[in-house]
């Protein structure tokens, strides 16, 4: 895919919106980055979900960390065990990923934020 100066601008509004999204409530790849790319950029979901991931990556964490960090808000020791058990569940949950028909990971994409939405507005 050949990036053009408009690719170049809807990337670098996905990256603030979901840089900034992240930092103030804990979200941003699943909710802000995969969307924008199938919609605004047309990237299937695999490849969205896949580039969404490689963003997450350790510099991009630490950014964020820093902050809640300096304020007492890390639980080290649960971080811990969430980190080796994402890994492990990142890499199986990929291989059923690339494994599936786009529009169904989308569907089951968008299930899933609507579930979560759902729980979280309504509460307990």
């Amino acid at each position: 895919m050949n990036m053009s100066i408009e690719h170049v601008i809807i990337l670098v509004v996905i990256g603030l919106l979901a840089g900034f999204v992240s930092g103030s409530m804990g979200v941003g790849g699943g909710i802000i980055i995969i969307p924008a790319l199938v919609f605004f950029l047309g990237l299937s979901q695999q490849q969205a979900q896949g580039t969404s991931i490689a963003v997450l990556s350790v510099p991009v964490a630490i950014a964020g960390a820093i902050n809640y960090y300096k304020s007492g808000y890390i639980n080290f020791k649960f971080a811990g065990i969430i980190i080796l058990t994402f890994v492990v569940g990142t890499y199986f949950g990929s291989l059923l990923a690339v494994n599936l028909p786009a529009k169904t990971l989308q569907k089951m994409f968008g299930v899933l934020l609507l579930l979560v939405g759902i729980k979280m507005i309504l509460g307990k």
